[in-house]
């Protein structure tokens, strides 16, 4: 697709009704903070910076993780940020403006 650094932000939302649910998001991040890639924890969702292909990577071994450990039903919601011609950083995203 490109190969310039992309954003993307992913929220895992495991839907099985038990106290394991903040464990299984863990299993997630586990899977993100392990890849290499840049990454900022938010209180909503991750968004991780990196090539395309290798965000798309962290997404499936992150979805595999919560199916690993139990999960059976849960909503994956993802948003990129992609510029052909140039990367996207977290640095030019200033949360202090």
């Amino acid at each position: 697709m490109t190969d310039k650094e992309i954003q993307l932000a992913i929220q895992v939302v495991p839907l099985d009704l038990d106290e394991q649910v903040y464990k299984k998001i863990d299993l997630a991040i586990d899977i993100i903070q392990r890849s290499g890639v840049k990454y900022m924890i938010t209180p909503m969702e991750t968004v991780m910076q990196g090539p395309y292909e290798k965000l798309q990577e962290v997404v499936r071994e992150a979805q595999q993780a919560l199916i690993d450990g139990g999960c059976k039903e849960f909503l994956v919601n993802i948003k990129m940020h992609i510029r052909t011609n140039d990367d996207v950083t977290m640095e030019e995203k200033r949360l202090d403006r």
